[in-house]
This record gives C-alpha cells, sequence and structure tokens, in this order.
C-alpha cells in the first residue's frame, strides 16, 4: 500500500470511529505511520480529505445503481435493485459508508453543498423507483419521501453490524432486506439471492472486489 493510499486509509477508519472533528492530524499521521510534516505531502486539509473521501464514495454508488438499473422499466425490479445494493455497498465497505452518512454536518458549506448534490442525485434513483411504482399500482404509501428516508436509513444501519463472519451469507441478507423493502412500499414479493447476482457482480466491480461469499 502507498503513503498516499495509507494516508486514505486511516482517515476512512479514524473518521468512520472517532468522527471528524475527533480525529486530529497527530491520530491521522500515527494510524498512517508517517510524521505529521510528511501527511502534509499527501493531503491538503484535513477537510479536503474527507470531501475527496465522500464525493469518492458516493460517485461509486451512482456508478453502481446506474449500472445496476439500466435498461430496467420496472420499478420493482428498481427498488429491489436498489435496496439490495446499498445494503451490499454498506457492508462492503462499511467505514467509507459510514463517514458518507454520519459527517456531512462536519462540512463547510461550500463543501457541503457539493456533497449533498451527489447525495440528492443517488437519492433520485429511489425516488425515481417510488414515484413510478405508485403510479404504476405497485406501490402503495401515502408518504413517499418519508417512505424512501426511511428504508434508505434501515438499509444504512447494515454498515455498524455486519460481519462476514455472521450466520447468513451477505447476498442472503441483502436479499432479506429486498423482501423488507418491497413490503415497506405495500408489495410483498419473494426475493431470492440468486435474483442480485447482477448486484453483487456491480459492486464487486465499482469496489474493485473479489465475487464471493462476504466479498
Amino acid at each position: 500500500m502507498s503513503s498516499a493510499e495509507r494516508v486514505r486509509a486511516a482517515a476512512v477508519k479514524l473518521f468512520a470511529t472517532k468522527g471528524f472533528h475527533g480525529t486530529g492530524i497527530r491520530d491521522l499521521a500515527q494510524e498512517a505511520e508517517l510524521s505529521s510534516a510528511t501527511l502534509y505531502h499527501y493531503m491538503g486539509t484535513k477537510e479536503d480529505l474527507l470531501v475527496e473521501i465522500m464525493t469518492a464514495s458516493l460517485r461509486r454508488l451512482i456508478d453502481a445503481v446506474a449500472k445496476a438499473t439500466a435498461g430496467s422499466d420496472d420499478p420493482v425490479v428498481r427498488m429491489r435493485t436498489l435496496v439490495a445494493l446499498h445494503v451490499l455497498a454498506h457492508a462492503a465497505q462499511p467505514g467509507e459508508t459510514r463517514v458518507v452518512d454520519n459527517e456531512v454536518d462536519a462540512l463547510s458549506a461550500p463543501a457541503r453543498a457539493r456533497v449533498v448534490a451527489l447525495r440528492d442525485e443517488y437519492e433520485q434513483y429511489w425516488a425515481n423507483a417510488i414515484e413510478d411504482g405508485a403510479a404504476a399500482n405497485v406501490f402503495h404509501t401515502a408518504q413517499p419521501a418519508v417512505t424512501r428516508l426511511a428504508l434508505l436509513e434501515m438499509c444504512s444501519g447494515v454498515a455498524r453490524w455486519y460481519s462476514p463472519k455472521g450466520p447468513l451469507k451477505l447476498e442472503d441478507l441483502a436479499a432479506h432486506y429486498a423482501e423488507l423493502g418491497l413490503r415497506v412500499l405495500g408489495h410483498p414479493v419473494a426475493v431470492r439471492a440468486h435474483d442480485l447476482r447482477q448486484c453483487l457482480e456491480v459492486v464487486a466491480q465499482v469496489w474493485d472486489l473479489p465475487v464471493q461469499e462476504g466479498f
């Protein structure tokens, strides 16, 4: 691992566990096994490092959902895919996704605007699927925006507790969450792990991970 990669990995780990404001430059240097002076050679400000982590993660999510839902007009399939992919990404990259989910308020106004714009772009895929499902009378919710936020919160929580050493295979966990998501939208239907093979492949491709159980 290069020095720049060590700095980024250290930032992801510390921002995810201690928070942006709870992480000092000395903490980053110690975790990356560099001197504080050398650290600045591989980063700008601490906020620059946070923004890079957040924007890169969000762009990967956008890229992944664009690939996984391309060519599908079926809102049920798209919603199933969105839920599963979000769960898979948060399980595969818990530190990175926790930073994105938890540290937006730590950003300055200009940086926050850039990150929130990417987050809104990602969440628009969810909003469109729910809207299309409601128009097709396959989804039923009186509060689509609140339902979308509730589903995202539910799926994001996986980053806090999932372990590949647990009793449930990752693909089975994603399938279960996809079923839960569709039930919340009033469309109970069975989802099999086999249905999510494309999601596994897309997440593995976008995050450069091996396609195997639990990544």
